[in-house]
Parts: structure tokens; sequence; C-alpha cells
């Protein structure tokens, strides 16, 4: 636990040293040793926001400290903090202090603070996960697919699967997965077990998902909240303590088995591949 803690508190300390430059996902999930989609998904677990999220309070706090204790300008603290404009930086600027950066350099201004993350471990009480890990072969899906932002996805994924409940296009929905991921964006699909001998049903692709070792999670509620609730202490408790093994694939899957009629008696599994080290 303690190397891969260390690693990921590296992770944070490097953001901090490079807030006044160019940050980019690759670099920093480089830093814990974690694929750049990987890393964000721990973070938002562990952290309760984006890195993205993170990184602009970090830079409107500094901006707000260097605006009230020196003579700098503006428009010299927002280009530090990767602003093009003044604009924009006194909108952003707004958002986070409720006022704007000429009058963040008025004595006795309101200004917001956040600081910066430190990653500890607290065992505070057991917690129960049912997971196991076993073999699979590879297999076909067939789906349709959209492509999100790592930034936005929690929130317009949701909104696709209420997009594909409008109109199911033929699928019954037995899987979300997350394909294609470059740190940045990733290809979402809300897909079947593709069978060759039926048709293909319009606006729908195949996608083959390699074979190998998966951890697989059962969640247990209605959703999403039960899988909302086992995602998060998949990379907040799970993983920190694993041993053995290492994440896998550049995709995660998610699996659903037909409602019932009571929701809290819903049934469904998250699956991460995996590893050995």
């Amino acid at each position: 636990m303690k190397d891969w803690i260390e690693g990921f508190q590296d992770s944070i300390d490097f953001i901090e040293k490079n807030l006044s430059n160019e940050l980019n996902i690759e670099d920093i999930a480089r830093e814990a040793v974690l694929s750049p989609f990987y890393y964000q998904r721990i973070f938002g677990a562990m952290c309760g926001m984006t890195v993205g999220e993170y990184i602009r309070v970090r830079r409107m706090t500094l901006a707000a400290q260097e605006l009230a204790c020196s003579d700098c300008k503006v428009i010299d603290v927002a280009m530090k903090y990767g602003y093009d404009s003044p604009d924009s930086f006194a909108k952003a600027f707004k958002s986070f202090h409720g006022i704007t950066p000429s009058q963040a350099k008025e004595s006795g201004a309101n200004l917001r603070s956040f600081a910066p993350l430190h990653i500890k471990i607290t065992l505070e009480g057991g917690t129960m996960l049912d997971y196991k890990i076993v073999e699979k072969a590879p297999f076909t899906v067939v789906g349709i697919k959209k492509r999100f932002s790592a930034e936005t996805s929690y929130k317009e994924v949701p909104e696709f699967w209420g997009e594909w409940m409008s109109d199911m296009k033929g699928l019954k929905g037995m899987f979300g997965i997350c394909t294609d991921m470059d740190g940045k964006t990733f290809d979402y699909w809300i897909a079947d077990l593709y069978k060759p001998w039926e048709d293909i049903p319009k606006s729908c692709k195949t996608y083959q998902i390699s074979g190998g070792l998966w951890a697989i999670f059962r969640c247990k509620g209605a959703l999403p909240e039960s899988m909302q609730k086992v995602n998060t202490q998949i990379w907040s408790e799970w993983l920190p303590s694993l041993r053995g093994y290492a994440l896998a694939g550049n995709y995660s899957l998610e699996f659903y088995l037909p409602p019932t009629k009571n929701p809290d008696d819903t049934v469904s599994y998250i699956c991460i591949p995996l590893k050995k080290v």
C-alpha cells in the first residue's frame, strides 16, 4: 500500500510544482505509474473531484494570493496560470471567489482558498466487497457508442443512457463499456453480446473485448447508487490494498442483469481487467 499511495502523492506533488506551467494528464498519471484513464477514475473516487477541477481551484487559490499580496498586474497573473485573456481569467476567478481580480487587490477582500491535497488511507472499520478474479476468453459485443470527455462523463454518460432508453435501437443494454481511453476522452458503448447469426441493429457496430483476467465486483441495489458506491470502494479501498495484480487493458466494463420488480434487488457488476505482477 505504501508504494501505491506514495506514487499517487507524487502525482499531486507534480501538479503543485507545475501549476504555472502547462499540465497534461499523461505526465501527471505517469508519476503515479497509472494509465491516464485509470488515474482519473481513481482521482475522482478518492478526491471527490476531477483532476481538471483540482488544477483549476488550486490555480485560482494561488492567483488570488498573488493579486492580494503584490503589485502584479491582472493580465500577468492570468497568463501565468494558463488563461489567454483577462476576460476568461476574470470569469473563472469570479466563479470561484465571487469577486473580480481587480477587487481581489483591494484591502480586506474576501477570498476563497483550496489547500493542496495530501493522500492518506485511514482504516475506520471494515467494509465488505463481493468480488472474484476469473479468466475470460475474448468475446465480441454489438452496440452504439459515443465519445465523451473524461471531465464531464459522470454527467453525460447517464444522459446517453436516457437517450438510448427512449429509442432502444434493438439492444437490451447488457453492457456499459469504456474503450479507447486516451486520458482526456474515451468511447462509451451501450452493448449486448454479439451473436453472428443475428442481424446487427441499425446504427450499431461490433467491438471485440480481449481475453484475460478480470476482477468482477457484485453490486446489489437500486441503480445508479449501488454501482457508484461500489465503484468508489474499488478505487479508494480495494486498489490500494491489491497484491499480486495490476490494472491492465484500455477498457472497463459494467454488466447489467434484467431489472427486478424491487429496485433494491437489482444486481449488476463492475469488471476491471487485471494482469499478474
